[in-house]
């Protein structure tokens, strides 16, 4: 069944690769994103970008009402977008860490609050939502960008108990490290807060570890593989952990303690 899905975060990484599969099944797909410069390739696809920040209100409004004018409906909606702030508590401004929210969880919130009517309207409807396995455990450094997921990560459950009497699944996407541009936007401004004062030494070693041979992810078509999976299940399944490190890393943070968890994290920046 054709189904019209709108995906935020998809100019590049995960949501423009699973964007193009699902273009190629047959899907009207909307990619939105702020680079729409970087979607011209979906737009001879078949696709349809939209200049959209999720954390702008006219842009949300803007896209929603641009899919329901012409379809009446929207199917899916893939929230992909976000980014990591990464660096000390101490040193990350609170207005920074602000945005970290607005964009990974607020603009999301937002975003998802004017689709659910049209889902709830039609009694039917997937809501994906990209977590990360950083929404199940934590690093150092990383202490706003881990606060964002573990919220959404409540959010959603809250969510999915609610949509669940009108039809509408909500579904938790948690990536392990794949093989994105994600890493790169990350560490830079991680080393230009914290590079070089007293976190020095947890920075630099957690830069050196990203950029080590061992380090690398998973292709983004695990992740391609796994939405088409959601979109095209009646019933899909409420989480879904996949890519490299996501379900041991946090199987050892569920089961295995704070204190065996913090010394296998720390064994790995030293």
């Amino acid at each position: 069944m054709k189904k019209i899905i709108l995906i935020t975060g998809a100019s590049s990484g995960m949501g423009k690769e699973a964007a193009k599969d699902l273009i190629k099944q047959g899907h009207i797909v909307y990619t939105a994103a702020r680079r729409l410069e970087q979607m011209k390739d979906l737009e001879e696809l078949g696709g349809f970008p939209i200049r959209m920040d999720v954390s702008n209100e006219s842009d949300i409004e803007n896209t929603i009402q641009t899919i329901i004018k012409k379809h009446q409906r929207i199917d899916v909606l893939w929230n992909n977008a976000g980014y990591g702030l990464f660096g000390s508590v101490e040193e990350i401004s609170i207005d920074e860490a602000r945005k970290q929210f607005e964009v990974n969880l607020f603009g999301l919130a937002n975003l998802t609050q004017k689709v659910i009517p049209y889902m709830r309207k039609a009694q039917s409807g997937t809501i994906i939502n990209t977590s990360s396995m950083g929404g199940k455990m934590y690093t150092p450094l990383g202490a706003w960008y881990h606060a964002t997921k573990h919220a959404l990560e409540g959010w959603s459950d809250c969510l999915r108990l609610e949509l669940k009497q009108f039809n509408i699944n909500v579904v938790i996407l948690e990536p392990g490290v794949i093989e994105t541009e994600f890493g790169d936007v990350l560490f830079e401004p991680m080393m230009k807060v914290s590079g070089n004062g007293p976190y020095k030494t947890i920075a630099t070693s957690i830069a050196n570890a990203k950029n080590s041979s061992s380090i690398g992810g998973s292709p983004t078509s695990v992740i391609s593989k796994t939405i088409l999976k959601i979109v095209n299940a009646s019933k899909p399944q409420t989480r879904y952990r996949v890519g490299k490190f996501a379900k041991p890393l946090v199987w050892m943070r569920t089961y295995l303690g704070d204190k065996i968890f913090d010394k296998i994290i720390t064994s790995q920046i030293k």
